[in-house]
């Protein structure tokens, strides 16, 4: 009696302490048998990289249109969506299939970093008295720092590329940020205390196993996770850009480059699930150009897909045991996962 009375209790006291996003999820979560698969958010402006809140808000980047609309907006657990902040530079490259602007970010704290591709650089913001409905910031009035410039004077020998592409973020031991840069194939340190920038690790390039493009194809590292002890990277790949060759790198706090995991296609973010283990993005599958509607959601040792048909998807997160947001730039959407 006295068990059955104390799992009444902490029951109840999930109730009351859960919000209604909150309890939905835990259901689903339990709701184990077939994923379920809902759009969380829609209307968006090419939807990049996603971050949550203690709060369990979703953040998410928006490219914008290329004409420097380019925005970090909030979407409630009302599911009404808020600008946060306005501005951001973007751009229309001919050579992707959606604008590019701001692209990934990681709440430290009350601060907010974000990555903006197309200047190369890291702004900051404190978001600690935003309030959804308050008049957004402007980019315009942001500190930033130029990680483009550090990368294109680095002499990297023989495996300088001569570009530089910020391109994801996350926060490691100390409090540092360890960002990826997709054109030199690196990762940047920059120290928390005084922003000092340093390269991290550099992700070798592979073999490539077709007959187009050249004979040794560029990594490009896309996300980046860190599980206490050692970071897990995906990679893109460069064109020809094949499929199942892009691979998962562990880097370990020295900053040593291993493969982790293999047979993977155009990898674009990473996360880990509750045991640690990485979930990787696809992006699309390379017919003539990225084919739409080709990209999937991967959990990686097992190489099982979980969510397949997405629309050119750039972003991922996990909220609670199970439930994962994904953008979609072309569809202009946030999907929610649970499975």
């Amino acid at each position: 009696m006295r068990t059955k009375l104390t799992k009444l209790l902490s029951l109840l006291v999930l109730l009351a302490t859960t919000s209604c996003h909150e309890l939905f999820d835990l259901l689903d979560e339990l709701h184990s048998e077939e994923p379920k698969v809902i759009e969380y958010a829609s209307g968006l402006n090419t939807p990049f990289g996603l971050e949550l809140d203690p709060e369990g808000n979703v953040w998410v980047a928006e490219a914008g249109s290329g004409n420097s609309d380019g925005r970090i907006s909030v979407i409630t657990d009302q599911d009404e969506v808020y600008p946060v902040i306005e501005g951001f530079s973007s751009v229309v490259a001919d050579e992707e299939p959606t604008p590019i602007g701001v692209s990934h970010m990681v709440l430290q704290d009350h601060t907010l970093w974000i990555l903006n591709i197309v200047e190369g650089r890291l702004y900051w913001a404190d978001v600690s008295s935003f309030q959804p409905g308050d008049t957004p910031m402007q980019a315009s009035e942001l500190e930033f720092q130029d990680i483009a410039t550090f990368v294109l004077e680095y002499d990297f020998g023989d495996a300088d590329t001569g570009e530089s592409n910020p391109y994801n973020l996350t926060i490691g031991p100390e409090g540092n940020l360890y960002i990826t840069d997709a054109a030199a194939n690196a990762i940047i340190r920059r120290e928390a205390g005084t922003g000092a920038l340093s390269v991290f690790a550099l992700i070798p390039s592979i073999d490539n196993p077709t007959e187009i493009g050249p004979p040794v194809i560029h990594a490009v590292p896309t996300g980046i996770a860190f599980n206490g002890h050692k970071f897990f990277v995906s990679t893109l790949t460069g064109f020809p850009f094949p499929k199942k060759e892009a691979l998962i790198y562990a880097v370990d706090l020295e900053g040593n480059v291993a493969v982790y995991d293999k047979g993977f296609t155009t990898l674009v973010d990473i996360i880990l699930d509750p045991d640690k283990k990485p979930v990787v993005l696809q992006f699309a599958k390379f017919e003539q150009g990225f084919a739409p509607m080709t990209g999937r959601v991967v959990r990686s040792e097992e190489n099982e897909v979980i969510l397949d048909k997405l629309n050119y998807p750039l972003g991922i997160r996990r909220k609670g045991l199970k439930t994962y947001y994904v953008t979609s730039a072309a569809d202009g959407t946030v999907t929610k996962l649970a499975f």
